[in-house]
């Protein structure tokens, strides 16, 4: 990456043009390269003509003295079924914008929000139901990922925009998605704000501070919330006692942010709701699907798994082969996961015993022994004092000859420890979705 070089993206609409016109602007006077990003989301039968038309005017720009050059993307696939097309092409849009900004070498992205699309953004967050978080709206600036991303316009009226795109007289596209009313920012923009800035000339400024106010709020949530999670926290799963011992509210802010570390995204408040109440209530192992995964109750602990572990399917063999000659990954679809196989230094198999090594289903009545002097016992035994979750005893068992080398959740037995100084590989299993599988 390069403070060389600034990107700005461009959609060719008004606001995105008449920021690429004034970063031009300015990045001539300090010697600093402009990269015009878009992205052609093909859902306009127009797009090729806009993008067409954006490249004719950025290479104009260029011969005139610019230092500029233009990167473009077309977003390939289409929303999942429950996915609303709005969702999907931002998700997407933003992806795509970080690979052209790592192509140019650019490690600052500038996007074109005003103060306008930030009231929006904190009125629709709020008709949704959103918290402090949501109605944060857009942050002014933001890292993700070695790449910067800042909305210099973000205090600026909208009015202030117009009349720039008007002095310079710049081109610019006029999207006819903006007036569908299929899409909820359309209908308030549309339908609502005309009456809204007609009873409340200051609502635009008014809304926008309420979202640096939710910013503070939010960021004060958070600190709090890593607080209780320390405390709270058994690695990467919940300590439910502890979770429990918090205030109400304590404890409804901390498991927000339990979970989207977890997954990765925020959780319902439907799923939240029915967390609160469910998970504090009962000892026995319990489930609960979440949208990419599953949460699990088991021994006193919440633990969050991003996806469920499949049944082995009908037609897994009883048994089957499997060479393994060195470390790797070994994917194996039919049962749901995948054997990672790792040097180790020690408490592994002798690699050359793994040449010819079989995996066979669990029938009942197999022995583990954990470490070399422990004593063997029955698997459900010796699951049941590890405290593994019978989701996590999901897959084959391992064999070399009649021997057992390694069950999943438990490790190698230790009769099939190597002995110090020779070369040997650890074995783990992974349960993972596989397409085509039934969770």
């Amino acid at each position: 990456m390069s403070a060389r070089c600034v990107a700005v993206a461009v959609s060719g609409g008004r606001d995105s043009m008449a920021l690429l016109h004034a970063t031009l602007r300015a990045a001539a006077q300090v010697g600093i390269r402009v990269a015009a990003l878009h992205v052609h989301h093909g859902l306009q039968p127009q797009a090729e003509q806009w993008l067409g038309e954006l490249q004719r005017r950025c290479k104009r720009w260029a011969r005139d003295g610019a230092a500029l050059s233009f990167h473009w993307r077309r977003l390939q696939g289409r929303p999942a079924a429950s996915e609303s097309v709005e969702a999907w092409a931002r998700r997407e849009r933003y992806a795509a914008l970080g690979e052209m900004a790592c192509e140019a070498q650019a490690s600052l992205v500038l996007l074109a929000h005003h103060r306008r699309d930030q009231a929006e953004t904190f009125l629709l967050q709020a008709l949704r139901g959103g918290g402090a978080a949501g109605l944060a709206a857009m942050p002014r600036s933001v890292a993700r990922e070695g790449i910067a991303w800042a909305r210099p316009w973000l205090d600026m009226p909208r009015e202030a925009v117009e009349a720039y795109v008007r002095r310079y007289r710049l081109w610019h596209i006029d999207d006819a998605s903006n007036d569908d009313p299929r899409f909820a920012r359309n209908r308030l923009r549309l339908q609502v704000w005309p009456s809204l800035l007609q009873a409340f000339a200051e609502a635009e400024g008014s809304l926008a501070s309420a979202a640096r106010r939710a910013q503070q709020e939010a960021a004060c949530l958070e600190e709090l919330a890593c607080m209780d999670l320390a405390t709270a926290c058994d690695g990467d799963s919940l300590d439910i006692e502890r979770w429990a011992a918090l205030s109400p509210a304590r404890r409804a802010n901390a498991l927000r942010a339990w979970l989207r570390a977890r997954a990765g995204r925020g959780a319902s408040e439907t799923l939240l709701r029915r967390l609160l109440d469910e998970v504090p209530a009962g000892r026995s192992p319990a489930r609960w699907p979440a949208d990419e995964g599953e949460l699990r109750r088991y021994r006193g602990v919440l633990s969050w798994s991003a996806a469920r572990a499949p049944s082995m399917r009908p037609d897994v063999p009883a048994t089957r082969t499997i060479r393994i000659l060195g470390p790797g990954r070994f994917l194996l679809p039919a049962w749901g996961g995948v054997l990672h196989v790792e040097p180790v230094h020690q408490g592994g198999v002798a690699l050359d015993r793994l040449a010819d090594a079989r995996l066979v289903p669990r029938r009942g009545g197999e022995q583990f022994q954990h470490g070399r002097h422990g004593v063997a016992r029955v698997l459900k035994k010796q699951y049941q004092a590890a405290g593994v979750a019978a989701w996590r005893r999901t897959g084959p068992l391992l064999y070399c000859g009649e021997q057992l080398v390694f069950v999943p959740g438990l490790g190698v037995d230790g009769r099939a420890l190597a002995p110090s100084g020779v070369p040997q590989v650890g074995l783990r299993w992974e349960p993972v979705d596989m397409p085509g599988e039934t969770p």
